[in-house]
């Protein structure tokens, strides 16, 4: 753990959520749903082998969570992956907030990207619902990471598999509460969309971790192996040596 991987952590976060959001409110009438999500996993998946080698490029609190579960980080590292990439999430927004203020007529408040339930969702899905969703999709995103970083998992693949996979969930979690997935990206729009955004923002902090867990679970029982000879970061997964 160094200070290159914090800035990498933070500068990863901010990027994913400037660009994924700014597809979401700006590109979202012309690109639609699938433009969404193919911008959220190709910005993930060149990330992925960008930032890799130097820090995993975690991006997203519940990977930490999970890789934290399964021993492949430890307890202080984690905690500075977390801050990083929340601190990431909220410059990423910010900056997409200013930009968004030269756009005559453009709303932010109460939207601008956010999450949400009930009237707040395309579909009005429910609070159960909506916490359901995130575990699932969560779950999926954090088992797929733990497959692909395993030291036999294919060389050069982890990036492509993580960014495809977003895009899917994506696809799937739009409509019902915007896809979060991710509570540095659930966070970052919140804080500038106020409102309704920061009363449901809780969910999108806690869904996620749950998700996580479970992954993490699921991962170890159908993973049964030694993790002195099995565990290993991204970095050794995008096909890129670390630096």
């Amino acid at each position: 753990m160094n200070n290159r991987a914090i800035a990498a952590e933070f500068t990863g976060t901010a990027l994913l959520v400037f660009f994924g959001v700014a597809a979401a409110t700006v590109g979202g009438p012309l690109i639609g749903p699938v433009g969404i999500a193919l911008v959220f996993g190709l910005v993930l998946l060149a990330l992925a082998y960008a930032l890799g080698p130097v820090s995993g490029a975690h991006l997203n609190p519940a990977v930490t969570f999970g890789l934290l579960l399964a021993r492949r980080i430890g307890p202080r590292s984690a905690v500075r992956y977390v801050a990083a990439q929340c601190a990431g999430g909220v410059v990423g927004a910010g900056v997409l907030y200013a930009l968004v203020r030269a756009i005559p007529g453009f709303t932010v408040h109460g939207t601008f990207g956010s999450n949400g339930w009930g009237a707040r969702s395309a579909v009005g899905i429910n609070g159960a619902g909506a916490f359901l969703t995130e575990t699932v999709l969560t779950m999926l995103l954090v088992l797929v990471v733990l497959g692909v970083t395993r030291r036999n998992a294919a060389p050069g693949a982890g990036g492509a598999a993580i960014g495809l996979t977003l895009s899917a969930l994506v696809l799937v979690g739009l409509p019902l509460t915007g896809c979060g997935v991710n509570p540095a990206r659930s966070l970052g729009p919140a804080v500038f969309a106020g409102g309704p955004a920061l009363s449901q923002l809780w969910l999108f902090l806690a869904a996620p971790l749950v998700g996580s867990a479970l992954a993490a679970g699921v991962d170890r029982l159908i993973h049964p192996v030694p993790r002195a000879a099995a565990l290993v970061t991204v970095r050794d997964t995008v096909g890129v040596g670390a630096s």
